[in-house]
């Protein structure tokens, strides 16, 4: 499949609406500078081709974003005890509810929330010198140096209320270990970390390659940890519009309020959109009109299932969803996506 001329297609074809509807960011001043007349795409398959269209290099505030990052950084040092103070279920309220913490004692309902992400930051506060391990893992997997916007941190600090309040709430539970404010330091540091399309694309790679680094194929997660950030990404990452985003898209996507969006094709590709105008619920307006004629082009949604010949090696990893899976052969059939060469769950 040729991408780069169909990622110049999109962009085309989205620029006429550029500006026309949706509104950056406003809650955070440094944000609401931003130009919105912006977009740009990006993508990197497993294999490392890549193709990239519009404002596909512009720097940008990644946001929520980085809450994969610091959440691929718990499971790695923690574990299944990550589990301990958090939760995995989609919140179907605002990113930063207070009601909702108030109501279930101080435990998010997932890491892609506010108070979700500042439990798994907390965590890490307590391993490490969290704030410099996130930027080196982000600069080691989009093989370049990547900074901190320190202009949007300190924007963040200065009115990011709501979030002081969330930290402290949850540590009035005991769900906080250490000092609430090292913990949103981190936090407000890691949403203002400045990133491009391009980068993000490459950034993500390990999420459709099994959890192995996108350069040196290093295990960065297992398997199992890559897949469960995907099933996270699809029924929680776009804040309260993941219902319309599985619905529409059919990927596993992860929104920030800069305006960006990763999505991940599992086995295939990553890609990132961006663009800063935001819908009412804080995605980016164009940048969720990209991904759907994306997956429209191409086929690569996770729903769009055919059948195709997979090999028994590929097959046996599916053993833990087909009851029968002990009697494929080389020959056997099972339900695959198609537009594809190679299976997308063939490795789940």
């Amino acid at each position: 499949m040729q991408f780069q001329p169909l990622l110049e297609e999109i962009v085309a074809t989205l620029r006429a609406e550029l500006g026309r509807e949706g509104q950056v960011a406003s809650y955070i001043p440094a944000l609401a500078q931003v130009p919105a007349a912006q977009i740009g795409i990006a993508l990197r398959t497993c294999d490392g081709e890549e193709a990239h269209a519009g404002d596909s290099t512009t720097l940008f505030s990644i946001q929520s974003i980085s809450k994969l990052f610091t959440l691929a950084l718990g499971m790695r040092e923690l574990g299944e005890t990550l589990w301990d103070r958090l939760g995995r279920e989609p919140s179907g309220n605002a990113f930063n509810s207070l009601v909702q913490l108030e109501s279930e004692q101080g435990l998010p309902r997932n890491p892609f929330i506010n108070a979700g992400a500042i439990a798994v930051t907390d965590r890490l506060v307590s391993r490490f010198d969290a704030r410099n391990e996130l930027l080196a893992l982000l600069s080691s997997l989009c093989d370049e140096p990547v900074h901190f916007d320190q202009e949007v941190a300190a924007s963040e600090a200065a009115t990011g209320f709501r979030n002081v309040a969330l930290a402290n709430f949850m540590k009035s539970f005991g769900r906080i270990d250490n000092d609430v404010g090292a913990v949103l330091d981190v936090y407000f540091h890691a949403c203002a970390i400045r990133m491009s399309c391009l980068q993000l694309a490459r950034a993500a790679g390990f999420l459709c390659r099994d959890g192995a680094h996108p350069f040196t194929n290093q295990q960065i997660l297992t398997e199992k940890q890559a897949r469960r950030i995907n099933a996270l990404m699809l029924t929680c990452g776009t804040y309260d519009a993941a219902g319309e985003f599985a619905f529409r898209i059919g990927l596993p996507c992860k929104s920030g309020v800069g305006g960006g969006i990763v999505a991940v094709v599992p086995d295939r590709l990553t890609l990132c959109v961006w663009s800063p105008a935001l819908a009412p619920s804080g995605n980016s307006l164009l940048g969720m009109k990209a991904l759907e004629l994306f997956t429209a082009k191409t086929g690569l949604s996770i729903f769009l299932l055919a059948k195709v010949r997979i090999p028994a090696s590929a097959a046996r990893r599916v053993q833990s969803f087909h009851a029968d899976a002990s009697n494929l052969t080389p020959s056997a059939t099972i339900t695959q996506p198609a537009a594809r060469s190679s299976p997308v769950f063939a490795r789940r």
